[in-house]
């Protein structure tokens, strides 16, 4: 971690502690989002991190990106999260939107002034996501989109989506990706689902009924947004990766606490093998979690993108997150259960961690895919 790295770091983590953090369990308990909490961090500059200055980011690495959102996602992954999604739709927009695309849509986002939700999923196409079925149909007006998203992070609150649609048959070369603002005649938002976790970040459905998109919000080209999508995951499970090392953290960090203070037949827990061997584990497994997501952030950086590595680094953090999690329970034992400590909030928002970004079993599918390209 170089000296930028460490000063945005302290800034986050006095941030979190005084802004975040005393609003955590309230927040987690009525599903509220603080849209004030994000403006700030817009301010601050972490709402736009990895986009050029002249879209108003501060232009800075992946691996810079990971370590703020490690130290976010320690008080809360729901803000932790809302910054990578926002932050993957950004890099789209910049990464194939044309110049008029970009200057509309990415200012308001890098400011944190509007949030960037992405849209892939449907109720029959989640991890075969080419299975979708939503469609836009091109016409003199522009493409008329119909049909329904599930599970969209950040749904409702968002100002600008990303859209996955269907405009010909070919499930690999039929797909498209649109810019779909809040608001726009025949798009409405569904079923908020109650969630076990990420409790204060909405997961909302979208609803398109003849819903019109001009044909200037078409990214890219017709046909090119499986690509889109896929590419994109591939950096989200890196920064995926670095909000689960940060929970992980969080909560390695309360069980240590607890351990030492805690006694039991006049000694301290973490003076018994059974939990200081625990604590060890925990530790070693965070460390490793870590060195994957930043080499993988750096070869992005670097444009040598390694989807193999992007795959191990979100599956490989995200089951020690789970893991770490819930050892943690643990060895708090009864009040680890309890909302009295975070713990156990921490381990509800490590689970959904191993599905977002295509479930672990789809990144041990990318992992031995390329291994076999490697070897053949």
């Amino acid at each position: 971690m170089d000296d930028l790295e460490q000063e945005l770091q302290q800034q986050l983590k006095r941030f979190r502690l005084e802004q975040i953090e005393p609003y955590a369990l309230e927040d987690d308990e009525n599903s509220h989002f603080r849209m004030e909490i994000f403006s700030q961090l817009g301010q601050l500059g972490f709402a736009g991190v990895t986009l050029p200055e002249q879209y108003g980011g501060v232009g800075l690495s992946y691996q810079t990106l990971c370590v703020i959102l490690c130290e976010i996602a320690q008080s809360s992954v729901a803000y932790a999260v809302t910054i990578s999604v926002s932050t993957m739709v950004q890099s789209i927009i910049n990464e194939y939107g044309n110049k008029s695309q970009k200057e509309k849509y990415l200012p308001p986002l890098t400011s944190g002034e509007a949030i960037g939700a992405f849209s892939l999923t449907e109720s029959q196409a989640g991890s075969d996501a080419a299975a979708l079925r939503t469609t836009a149909k091109k016409t003199d007006e522009g493409y008329i989109l119909n049909g329904c998203k599930m599970f969209v992070t950040s749904g409702g609150i968002a100002k600008t989506y990303i859209v996955m649609a269907k405009t010909a048959d070919s499930n690999k070369t039929g797909i498209s990706a649109f810019i779909v603002e809040d608001g726009t005649p025949g798009f409405s938002y569904g079923k908020k689902e109650k969630k076990m976790g990420w409790r204060s970040s909405p997961t909302t459905e979208l609803i398109f009924e003849n819903c019109t998109i001009p044909h200037e919000n078409l990214l890219w080209k017709e046909g090119k947004g499986l690509k889109i999508a896929l590419s994109a995951l591939d950096r989200g499970r890196i920064t995926i990766g670095a909000i689960a090392t940060g929970l992980a953290t969080a909560a390695l960090e309360h069980s240590l606490k607890f351990a030492l203070e805690r006694k039991q037949f006049n000694k301290s827990i973490f003076n018994f093998e059974g939990i200081s061997f625990m604590l060890a584990d925990m530790a070693t497994e965070i460390e490793a979690s870590k060195l994957l997501v930043y080499q993988a952030a750096n070869l992005y950086d670097r444009k040598k993108n390694n989807q193999k590595l992007a795959s191990m680094a979100k599956l490989k953090a995200t089951d020690t997150a789970m893991k770490v999690t819930t050892d943690a329970v643990q060895i708090l034992g009864g009040v680890g259960y309890t909302k009295e400590f975070p713990v156990e909030r921490f381990m509800r928002d490590a689970k959904v961690l191993q599905i977002v970004e295509g479930t672990n079993q789809i990144q041990r599918l990318v992992i031995s895919r390329n291994l076999k390209k490697e070897y053949e």
